[in-house]
């Protein structure tokens, strides 16, 4: 007899104490079950790794491009499965939907995903591409100069929406160059409160000596009092460290 889709979750909850097997997972899955126990699914799928990747690449080959099913092959950090998203994102040029669940679970391999699968994310219109993009280029900013760093995020810290550029600030903030705090200093000074905020908090935690010193000039000139006593807070902060 089929187990119900309430069997199923009674199963998944017991994990811990009867790890799954991939055959089990393999058999149980299917398109039609609820969307949230298919996640749940290729979530235990991916969390086995190299044992999980076989099935998951059974499931792919039987079932197509499921997005819960790409989204397993990112989680089990297998090199086969990042070779296939990267084939993923070659034959859907023209399904943005299916593009962006494949960057999206290219995410743990950022710094080996092609920079031109990179640049397309931070140069989409999307909010959710650019947020990908920059979930890419986390992996790589280690390898880039400030200047190069900066080049790649400009899109993103002009971005209209606080969400995307928030994710950049909290890349460009692990630099302490003066290029970085200079760019920081402007965003204090944006309409958004929340990016404005942000961008006090990041320049504050660079603690440099342009750090102290854009935090300082921000203290004395900033329009909004809230901003300017936070960034005075900021400033007796570093002082006292």
């Amino acid at each position: 007899m089929k187990d119900t889709e309430s069997d199923l979750w009674e199963r998944l909850g017991n994990s811990r104490k009867v790890p799954l097997d991939p055959c089990w997972l393999e058999n149980v899955y299917s398109p039609n079950l609820a969307t949230d126990l298919r996640l749940a699914l290729c979530e235990k799928m991916g969390m086995l790794a190299d044992r999980g990747w076989p099935t998951i690449e059974h499931l792919l080959q039987r079932y197509g491009d499921m997005p819960d099913l790409v989204m397993a092959a990112g989680l089990c950090h297998q090199i086969e499965a990042r070779e296939w998203l990267l084939e993923l994102l070659k034959r859907s040029n023209y399904n943005e939907k299916l593009q962006l669940t494949a960057v999206q679970s290219l995410g743990c391999w950022g710094a080996e995903v092609p920079e031109a699968i990179v640049t397309h994310c931070l140069h989409h219109p999307g909010q959710n591409f650019r947020l990908a993009g920059l979930q890419l280029l986390e992996f790589r900013s280690h390898l880039l100069t400030d200047h190069q760093l900066l080049d790649y995020c400009n899109e993103a810290l002009n971005d209209f929406r606080d969400s995307v550029v928030i994710a950049a600030i909290r890349i460009i903030q692990r630099r302490d160059s003066k290029e970085i705090c200079k760019q920081l200093f402007c965003l204090c000074q944006e309409d958004s409160d929340e990016v404005a905020f942000t961008a006090l908090r990041a320049l504050s935690c660079i603690a440099s000596e342009n750090s102290k010193k854009y935090l300082l000039k921000l203290s004395k000139t900033l329009k909004s009092e809230s901003r300017r006593l936070l960034a005075q807070k900021k400033l007796n902060e570093q002082f006292r460290s």
